[in-house]
């Protein structure tokens, strides 16, 4: 028989929990559902099977030998499709919960909160994957990702978690302590950026010209972008939230600051996640909320 032709599940549910129970009150409860509505169920399987499965001539309902035949075989086969899920479940349950985030939001804000969401989940295996590139979030793989943008990821669900703006930051030995007028006395500069990006060149590019960098350009993971800018080996663009502490240090001097309404998202598919995911979600929320 094809699966197309098969009773409705809701009917099949209901008898399989009839057979078990033989009572219609306690198929419902078991169900949650109203001992009426198990009654309907169980006169709609025998209508659309054309085959009388309950014994209604006594004072309490039995099963025919075809309704005794059903129960054993929606016994094994409930119990099959149990099976299924379990495995698939405890394989899921096993494998390390994936997340990917920019290096440089893993370095400054994600790494140095881990050892509270180890101490409150000891028993979920994590693995960060720093990377700028866009990985796939699929079924088995990555389960979340940590970008910066505006949220907007067709087809994916998206969460604002840290709000921050692009700042344009250089080491005073570098840029002085003079006031920079605009943009474009940075062309000449030498710029850092993070591996994988031209945020260097498209930053500059929006406030007209080619976007040109006559000083060069060296792109770096992103820990290492600030490291080097701390260093004054070139202007960095990076987010507000990676530089706030070297700023207020005087490490830093934020040049320019972009409020372009963006900020790290956590980035999931959409529908049921699994146990660890969802710890994940608890967890950064309440760091989120913590770091105000």
């Amino acid at each position: 028989m094809d699966w197309r032709d098969l009773p409705p599940l809701a009917a099949l549910r209901a008898f399989a929990a009839y057979a078990e129970t033989r009572s219609v009150e306690e198929a419902g409860a078991a169900l949650n559902v109203s001992h009426a509505a198990i009654s309907q169920q169980l006169r709609k399987l025998e209508e659309h099977m054309g085959v009388a499965l309950l014994d209604r001539s006594g004072r309490q309902l039995a099963l025919t030998a075809e309704g005794a035949e059903l129960a054993l075989a929606l016994g094994e086969g409930f119990e099959a499709i149990g099976r299924g899920v379990a495995a698939l479940t405890q394989r899921e349950d096993d494998r390390p919960l994936q997340i990917t985030s920019t290096a440089m939001f893993a370095a400054v804000w994600l790494v140095p909160r881990l050892p509270r969401f180890r101490h409150a989940y000891p028993e979920i295996d994590l693995m960060v994957d720093p990377s700028v590139t866009l990985r796939p979030l699929e079924p088995g793989g990555v389960d979340a990702a940590l970008r910066h943008g505006d949220g907007n990821w067709p087809g994916l669900d998206a969460e604002l978690i840290v709000d921050s703006p692009i700042a344009i930051v250089a080491a005073p030995d570098l840029v002085g302590e003079a006031e920079i007028g605009g943009p474009e006395e940075l062309r000449r500069m030498p710029w850092l950026q993070e591996l994988g990006t031209n945020e260097a060149s498209a930053w500059l590019k929006s406030y007209g010209g080619d976007g040109v960098l006559a000083g060069g350009v060296t792109s770096l993971p992103g820990n290492l972008v600030l490291e080097a800018a701390r260093q004054g080996q070139g202007v960095a663009i990076t987010t507000r939230i990676a530089v706030t502490e070297d700023v207020a240090a005087g490490r830093l001097r934020l040049l320019f600051e972009e409020d372009t309404h963006k900020g790290y998202y956590l980035v999931t598919r959409p529908g049921v996640h699994r146990a660890a995911l969802r710890a994940f979600v608890r967890w950064i929320r309440a760091e989120a909320a913590r770091a105000g």
